[in-house]
């Protein structure tokens, strides 16, 4: 049996549940993992309120770290005793121990703790497509990256310093600006008290960003538009403020040609090689110490509710993790 968080109906965090479920034993291409840490992200809110429906009832989660307990069948880059972590699916990570397909669970360095590991997993592999598989970067590129203070937006503030890109970070006040410096950003900008497009076009000379990464969603989405160069490139990778609604493609032509995308990481690691050559290069980038994961806020996995509130009110900064 394990501690699990369950939800039987979407809602606000008060349908989080701590159950005791039954784990069982791993089936070919499965394995088995006993948790020390799991992470905390906006998709798990999304999945928990509807706007990503799920099936119920469920489990929630995902990302996590800890300890090979028994492979299955046909699992051949995993053996019981050994060290692990993973973003993938399906949900279920709030949990003390779990059975899961093996293809998307990656060995982890002994350098790397199981914190650490747990804060970094879906976020960092999500700044390794977005820089890496998404559209083509390259040293002196601009970047302007919307919440640049969250897990996701810290790592990407560093990920870009150690690559020559140079990164404007936007964020919700004067502080978490100052940390996204901190962390490697170029500029940084707080869009609740500046027009944050009018500041990227006096930071670029008029020119515009080569890239935009969009985490916030509809409350950003227009001026994330008129932040870009001609034919420059809008990646959509989140619905904090809500999800963007429909528009008119045609403005994509007027404003200069511009190109759009929606990605999850999720595609980007299907495939069981690609998943853990992303890792690979996550690993190394954490190793080296081109990357540090800040890990602001832990929560004990019975105090879930607490947490998806500090979330949902922007209140935490960097990562955060879920304690077992």
């Amino acid at each position: 049996m394990a501690r699990t968080i369950i939800i039987s109906e979407h809602g606000g965090p008060e349908v989080l549940t701590l159950s005791n479920r039954e784990v069982g034993a791993p089936g070919p291409g499965e394995i088995r993992i006993r948790h020390a840490a799991c992470g905390l992200n906006f998709i798990d809110c999304y999945q928990r309120s509807g706007l990503y429906p799920m099936q119920l009832p469920t489990a929630l989660g995902m990302e996590a770290a800890g300890t090979i307990e028994a492979v299955g069948e046909g699992v051949t880059h995993l053996r019981p005793g050994d060290r692990a972590a993973y973003a993938a699916q399906p949900p279920g990570a709030y949990c003390e121990a779990r059975v899961m397909p093996a293809a998307q669970v990656c060995p982890l360095p002994d350098a790397v703790d199981f914190d650490t590991a747990a804060a970094m997993m879906l976020k960092g592999l999500t700044v390794q497509y977005l820089f890496h598989r998404t559209v083509p970067l390259k040293a002196g590129d601009t970047v302007l990256f919307h919440a640049a203070a969250g897990g996701v937006g810290l790592i990407a503030c560093q990920w870009a310093k150690s690559e020559g890109i140079k990164l404007i970070a936007t964020a919700g006040s004067d502080d978490k600006c100052r940390r996204a410096l901190e962390h490697g950003a170029a500029h940084a900008i707080n869009y609740n008290t500046d027009d944050f497009a009018a500041r990227v076009r006096e930071i670029t000379e008029g020119r515009g960003v080569d890239v935009v990464m969009d985490s916030v969603g509809a409350s950003t989405f227009e001026g994330s538009l008129d932040s870009l160069r001609p034919c420059g490139m809008m990646i959509s990778f989140g619905n904090a403020s809500g999800p963007v609604p429909p528009f008119d493609i045609a403005k994509l032509a007027a404003k200069g040609s511009l190109q759009i995308t929606r990605p999850t990481v999720f595609s980007h690691i299907a495939k069981h090689e690609d998943c853990q050559a992303m890792a690979k290069h996550l690993f190394e980038k954490v190793t080296s110490g081109a990357v540090r994961v800040q890990i602001d806020q832990r929560f004990a996995l019975e105090d879930v509710r607490a947490a998806h509130e500090a979330l949902e009110a922007r209140k935490t900064t960097g990562s955060t993790i879920l304690t077992l």
